[in-house]
């Protein structure tokens, strides 16, 4: 999720032992409705499936689809440690939802944590505001791993803005983009035709495109 825009509260949720902290991000609060009703489209509830949710940020996605879908197992991850306590929070009271995998997108699934999972295993993977705050190896990383993770019609979602043939639109997503690379210049809206060459060299397949409040979009990527 992107930390860059949204600022920051915390509340307190207690455990058996401990106290915790719930981080909320204003905007998370707001499209976290708009994309469920994507999802819902497109995933079928049914028991022994999986959801794999990369770069969890506070964990207030992952919180708001488990109870819609209870037949499935949601395995939240988060590259920044300092978020892991806000997911387990989120994640707390929830039987569907399992602890917070530390993952770096970038390597290779086989070294990530606990090595739990396996080839073509995973139904869905989902990965909110990521691709544009972060360098373009972790685009490649993300559609590798999808590729290979994802069961044949597995689905990928990623939500956020995008360039589409080389421009940027509304003026506030030019702007934006500005903002990003100033702060690293490894940043940056992708153009989503970049992303279906990426997508296709890993056996993915661009389906839909959603448009989003504020200027975002989900788009829908099958695995073939």
């Amino acid at each position: 999720m992107n930390a860059i825009i949204y600022s920051a509260a915390s509340c307190s949720l207690k455990s058996t032992s401990m106290t915790t902290k719930k981080l909320v991000y204003p905007a998370a609060d707001r499209n976290k409705n708009p994309i469920l009703l994507i999802l819902q489209k497109y995933i079928q509830s049914s028991p022994g499936q999986i959801f794999l949710e990369i770069s969890s940020g506070t964990g207030q996605h992952v919180a708001h689809f488990a109870p819609h879908f209870p037949e499935i197992t949601f395995y939240p991850s988060e590259y920044d440690l300092k978020l892991i306590e806000s997911i387990t929070a989120y994640a707390n009271g929830f039987s569907n939802i399992k602890q917070p995998l530390h993952i770096d997108i970038k390597t290779d699934f086989h070294i990530w944590e606990n090595n739990i999972f396996k080839e073509a295993s995973i139904d869905y993977i989902y990965n909110a505001n990521l691709i544009h705050i972060s360098p373009y190896e972790c685009s490649i990383g993300l559609f590798s791993n999808a590729g290979k993770l994802l069961k044949n019609n597995g689905i990928l979602f990623t939500y956020g803005p995008y360039a589409i043939d080389g421009k940027i639109t509304p003026e506030s997503n030019i702007n934006f983009d500005k903002s990003l690379r100033l702060q690293d210049p490894r940043w940056g809206l992708r153009d989503i035709n970049d992303l279906k060459e990426l997508a296709e060299k890993n056996r993915l397949k661009l389906i839909n495109i959603y448009d989003m409040p504020a200027n975002n979009k989900t788009i829908i990527w099958k695995k073939y």
